[in-house]
């Protein structure tokens, strides 16, 4: 393979791992403070990446992760959506 290109990294705020993108979720602040889930990455705004796993969702809930990061309110439906995102992948 003559391509070389750097997979780019990301760093999970809840785990600190750094991951390939493609295995991460994105989770945005808009400048009008919406927190949403980014699933195409490229949403524009601050944005936060998570581990694909249940487990990284439910500490960051458990831990206001995402809250400090995004210095925003999370809504209880961005987690919900992550997990069901992940729950849909893992079926697939």
């Amino acid at each position: 393979m003559s391509t070389n290109r750097k997979v780019p990294l990301r760093k999970c705020v809840v785990t600190g791992e750094m991951l390939p993108k493609k295995s991460m979720l994105r989770i945005v602040r808009s400048k009008e403070g919406e927190v949403s889930v980014d699933p195409t990455g490229k949403k524009s705004g601050r944005g936060a990446y998570v581990s694909k796993s249940e487990e990284a969702i439910e500490l960051a809930r458990k831990k206001n992760m995402l809250e400090r990061q995004l210095e925003a309110k999370i809504p209880e439906e961005v987690y919900d959506e992550l997990l069901r995102l992940i729950r849909r992948e893992s079926i697939l």
